[in-house]
Formats: structure tokens, sequence, C-alpha cells
């Protein structure tokens, strides 16, 4: 029995490493956006529903409820969730990439590194391509963070909101609201 548990063992060791799933963390996590209107006045807002996991094979997703939208103005919620995100027919944005997992289970805690990744954003029924220079952290044996180095430029035109910001536009008697808009994710990841 005992040299039997030891070629279990043994094989295990030898298929190479095994990597753990690993789920975010929302109450630590955070997507968030600034809008410009007026020409020079900008506002930060954010999501505070995300989910996502990164698998052992190394797909990574993260799931954004849009109509979790907060702008600090439920009114202007309202209205983005409405007009500009159209919740009800499309409820989320979600992101996708691939990680190599050699490189991030070979970091020890307290460990960081920089990581350009290309991801897929689909978003109002439009999948786009865009990269990600991202940190990714080891906070612990059993956390990690990733956090974007430099925000994201979403075009509006590229995942068909264009019509959503001229709706919001004109309810609020805006002269403008900036079609180009920055993305910033600090994420955090559990290891289950």
């Amino acid at each position: 029995m005992k040299i039997n548990h030891i070629l279990i063992v043994s094989a295990l060791f030898a298929a190479g490493p095994c990597f753990a799933a690993w789920s975010l963390d929302n109450d630590a996590s955070q997507v968030s956006f600034v809008s410009v209107k007026a020409g020079d006045a900008g506002e930060v807002h954010r999501f505070t529903e995300i989910s996502g996991e990164l698998l052992a094979d190394g797909n990574a997703s993260v799931t954004i409820q849009l109509a979790s939208v907060d702008t600090l103005i439920p009114l202007r919620d309202e209205r983005m969730r409405e007009l500009l995100f159209q919740t009800n027919l499309f409820p989320i944005a979600s992101l996708s990439t691939h990680i190599d997992m050699d490189a991030l289970m070979a970091m020890e805690p307290g460990d960081s590194m920089d990581m350009i990744t290309n991801f897929t954003l689909d978003l109002h029924g439009q999948q786009i391509s865009l990269a990600a220079e991202m940190i990714v952290a080891r906070l612990g044996d059993h956390r990690l963070m990733v956090s974007s180095r430099k925000p994201l430029i979403v075009n509006a035109a590229s995942v068909d909101l264009v019509k959503g910001i001229e709706a919001l536009r004109e309810i609020a008697n805006l002269p403008s609201i900036s079609k180009a808009v920055s993305v910033s994710f600090v994420l955090s990841f559990v290891e289950n």
C-alpha cells in the first residue's frame, strides 16, 4: 500500500505543476471609468458588481453587471442604464484573455511583475480586441492583484454606444460628451 501511495504522488508531480483556479473578490476589486462632458468637466464613475475567474489553464474572464453603474447621482445612473448601456437588452460586459500561469505561479508573495495581455471586450453586442498593460502582484499565498498600469481607452463607436451618448447629452442639455472613455481596473483574485 505504501509503495502505491508513493507511486501516485510521484506521478502527480511528474505530470507537471498543478495550478488552482482563482475567483474574483468583488469587495476588493474595482472597474472605473472617466467621462468628460462640456469640453473639460471630467467625472469618475464605477461599477459595483463584478465577478470573474482565472482558471488553471490560464483562461481568465471578468463580468461586469452594467446595471451596477455608480456615478453618485441616482438619476444619472438610471439614465446610463436605460439610454447608454440599455441594460434591459445588454445586462453585462465581459472581458476574456489568457494569462501565462507558469510566470504567475513562479511569483513569491510580495513579488510583482509587469504584464501585457490582449483581451476581448464584449459590450453592447460588439466584440473588440484591446491590449492592456498591467501590474500583477502576488499579495499572499492565496491572493493576486491585477491592476491597469495605464488606463484603457474605449471609443464609443467601436462598441455601438454613440447613440446612447448622444441621448444622454440631449437629455442633460450638454454641449458635448466625449466618445473616448478612459477605463481603469484593480482586480483581486482569491485562490479556490
